[in-house]
This record gives C-alpha cells, structure tokens and sequence, in this order.
C-alpha cells in the first residue's frame, strides 16, 4: 500500500555540538524550505560560525541521500525539515566579588536536516 503521502527522505543528524541552540537556529532559518545547491551556496557566504556545522550536516544528508534508498543527487534534492534540539547543559561557576559565584551555563545542541526529492511541478 503505497501513498503520495510517503515522502522519502534522507537524513543526518550532529549531536552534541558545542554552540547554542540560538545561534545555530539563526543560520538553520536561512535555509530552511531551499534547494540544497542554493542553501550550500548561502552557507559558504555566511560570517556566522555556525554556517560551517551546518553545512558539514548537510552534506552528511547529501551523501546519505546518494548512497541510500533515494539515489538522488544534490541538484534533485531541498532542505525538507531542519531543526535544532537542545542538548545537556555543562554547569560552571565563576567567581565574583564578595565571596560569591554565578554560574555558567554552556550549551550544546542536536543539529537535526532531513531532505526531500524536489516536487515535480505540473
């Protein structure tokens, strides 16, 4: 039984990454919903740190989708889905003045792409 409604797709996901979900998640709205040619070609361009995990997840998409199920290459595929989960939080303490101390939280996040063939147009 197979429907329109199974999308297949290809997938990768980076774990643990030692940025905040934040910052990831301002470079991940650039691409999301775009050909991944094109999305390739924005994070090449961008100043963000980010852009440079995210374009290694992508391509760790590209090449799932051209050795897996899909068989597809980059040029027939978009960005379906990208999403950024948060990750453990490692806890620090700084001192301050007066004997007291606040902490530091550093945060970490799972990186998530998913990618789709491009719908024919009719």
């Amino acid at each position: 039984m197979s429907t329109e409604a199974e999308i297949q797709e290809a997938r990768a996901v980076t774990k643990y990454i030692r940025s905040s979900p934040y910052k990831l998640r301002l470079v991940a709205d650039l691409i999301r919903g775009m050909p991944v040619v094109e999305a390739e070609r924005i994070l090449d361009f961008s100043s963000k740190a980010a852009a440079e995990t995210i374009r290694k997840t992508l391509d760790s998409a590209v090449a799932n989708s051209e050795n897996g199920r899909l068989g597809l290459s980059a040029d027939e595929l978009y960005v379906s889905e990208i999403y950024v989960d948060e990750g453990p939080i490692m806890k620090r303490w700084q001192p301050r003045a007066r004997g007291r101390a606040t902490r530091i939280r550093k945060r970490s996040s799972h990186l998530t792409v998913k990618l789709a063939e491009i719908p024919e147009e009719e």
